[in-house]
């Protein structure tokens, strides 16, 4: 429904507004558009949804009479408001314009509009359309999604607006480039742990920025060790094995020795399980200590395991040799002490013979 919403008159009234277009719009006479001398209304008019949009229609001092009509309804007739509808307004009734608005425009307002004249006793029409442009809306969106590795996604967004928006669909990845679809759907088949992450969803008209929505895809998978390193420590000292895996979702971790399952909080031992490693730390390590380490990663997709040894590490210890120009290599030390000592006598043998 437009704005052309007329007052409810007496069947007097009725009448007399009868009277009236017959004044306004002879009967028998047609309709004409387009004559070169007849003062023309403005083009289309496009405005944005929430808007004012503003009429506009020449005249000349040949007129007598003048009106706007939306489709069959007479809004204004001279400076008589013959519609209820509050946003429309009388702006200018001049001898050059005559011209309306209307306020907070809707998508029910477009449509053809009249500014219909009498001049000479003949009634002459101009017509504008009224276009409504409305900002683009994301109206239904999929929800987020959890899946296993290896399934099939589908993902909905749908939007309104005029013009009907463009929907676009990107994956938010540092690897990802450009669009990975133009249209409301996109499928994902058999998806990998690479394609999880958030799907953004644009619609856009060019009549406001895009709008956006994201969806959230996770892709679940069994744990994969990703290191998992021997260790040499030597006795006495703190010692460290690390074991890291990946998972969705996120891994249990299990310590064994050879067959023995390892407790938190065993003397000497601290177990420290996070979302993607497990730490297992020796305060002070013993001969019982060293051996065979078993890191077991689990989650409801499946577990998986690495082998690691925490080894005793041996130190040798270097004692220099006292003395000036000493050097201590293993069995080399005595010869380059010697060698140091010839060094020195030779410049007083030298002497000597002088003398």
């Amino acid at each position: 429904m437009g704005v052309g919403g007329c007052l409810a008159l007496p069947w007097r009234c009725l009448v007399v507004l009868c009277l009236r277009l017959l004044f306004l719009v002879p009967a028998g006479v047609p309709v004409r558009s387009g004559d070169a001398t007849f003062p023309k209304a403005m083009d289309n008019v496009t405005v944005r949804q929430g808007e004012s949009a503003t009429l506009r229609c020449s005249v000349d001092n040949r007129v007598t009479r003048v009106a706007w009509l939306n489709r069959s309804s007479i809004l204004y007739a001279g400076n008589d408001k013959w519609c209820l509808d509050p946003r429309v307004v009388l702006l200018a009734n001049t001898k050059t314009q005559y011209s309306i608005q209307i306020q907070d425009v809707d998508v029910y307002d477009e449509g053809p509009y009249t500014c219909s004249v009498q001049t000479d006793n003949h009634p002459k029409t101009s017509r504008v359309h009224l276009i409504v442009q409305v900002s683009p809306k994301i109206t239904e969106i999929s929800s987020d999604i959890s899946i296993n590795e290896g399934g099939n996604v589908s993902l909905t967004c749908i939007a309104t607006g005029r013009p009907d928006p463009t929907i676009t669909w990107r994956h938010i990845s540092p690897k990802a480039v450009g669009f990975i679809s133009e249209d409301e759907y996109l499928e994902i088949t058999g998806i990998t742990r690479e394609q999880s992450g958030e799907y953004e969803c644009s619609a856009s008209n060019d009549v406001s920025a895009p709008v956006v929505q994201r969806v959230k895809v996770t892709v679940n998978y069994p744990p994969y060790i990703s290191d998992a390193k021997s260790t040499g420590v030597p006795v006495g000292q703190k010692g460290i094995l690390l074991c890291e895996a990946s998972a969705v979702p996120s891994a249990d971790f299990q310590w064994y020795k050879d067959d023995k399952r390892l407790a938190e909080g065993q003397k000497g031992l601290k177990v420290e399980n996070k979302a993607f490693f497990s730490r297992l730390t020796f305060f002070n390590v013993s001969e019982q200590d060293y051996g065979n380490y078993t890191c077991v990663a689990s989650n409801q997709l499946g577990n998986t395991n690495a082998s690691m040894i925490l080894y005793e590490e041996t130190t040798t210890a270097l004692t220099p040799w006292k003395g000036p120009g000493a050097v201590h290599d293993g069995n080399n030390g005595a010869w380059r002490q010697s060698g140091c000592v010839w060094l020195l006598l030779l410049p007083l043998a030298h002497l000597a013979r002088q003398f």
